[in-house]
């Protein structure tokens, strides 16, 4: 169980409002718990304490799957993956693990981003951003001017921002999900992949619904 109040469905702000329903239809997620991956769902109807926290991290989302990103999505998702990993969560590496798959990784790419190191399933691109994740989550930022360098040499500077916040974004989302027992994390056990009954759909699932609260677009960012 979450380690704060979950706000209920009659209770949630209007900019809310869509977003439950998509997700969970007419049910409360306090009473009914459950969303398409298999998830209880009480990310959302905790976040929903604070209306603005909640808007901010529904954006958050937004921007990251928006179209006008540079940074390759495979990049992208092997960033997130790793950093879920990192911090211990598996409520993000589970969920990015799903997510591997919608952007072309492997099976075998996809077991292997918490070892990447010891494979050679990766190539050059891959191998620099996971190394580079590691940097930013697991040794906070310490990042050698090798690791940096090698990088550069195949990202730009624009990608390399985006990339960058989007990977301490989503270690945020880890460090608070395992502090808060969210999710997958309201329990102790190992950082795995937890199956989902309709695991294809969360992408494109959670991307409509916050495209209702933007009014219909899907450019933000």
């Amino acid at each position: 169980m979450p380690r704060l109040r979950q706000v209920r469905r009659t209770d949630i702000h209007a900019g809310a409002e869509p977003i439950f329903q998509f997700i969970f239809g007419d049910r409360d997620p306090v009473d009914e718990p459950g969303t398409d991956t298999g998830t209880p769902g009480d990310w959302w109807s905790v976040f929903a304490l604070v209306p603005d926290i909640f808007n901010h991290a529904c954006s958050g989302i937004g921007l990251y799957r928006a179209e006008r990103r540079l940074i390759d999505p495979v990049l992208r998702e092997l960033g997130q993956t790793r950093a879920g990993w990192n911090v211990g969560s598996r409520f993000v590496y589970s969920q990015h693990c799903k997510s591997c798959r919608t952007v072309g990784l492997s099976e075998e790419q996809i077991r292997a981003i918490s070892h990447w190191d010891d494979t050679d399933c990766f190539d050059a691109p891959q191998r620099a951003v996971l190394a580079y994740t590691d940097g930013i989550t697991r040794d906070f930022g310490n990042v050698s001017d090798e690791v940096f360098d090698e990088l550069r040499a195949h990202l730009s500077d624009e990608e390399i921002l985006e990339f960058t916040y989007i990977v301490c974004t989503y270690a945020m989302h880890g460090v608070m999900s395992r502090a808060l027992k969210l999710e997958f994390d309201a329990d102790d056990g190992p950082v795995e992949e937890i199956p989902g009954p309709h695991e294809s759909l969360s992408v494109e699932h959670t991307r409509a619904a916050l495209r209702l609260i933007r009014g219909g677009r899907d450019d933000e960012g």
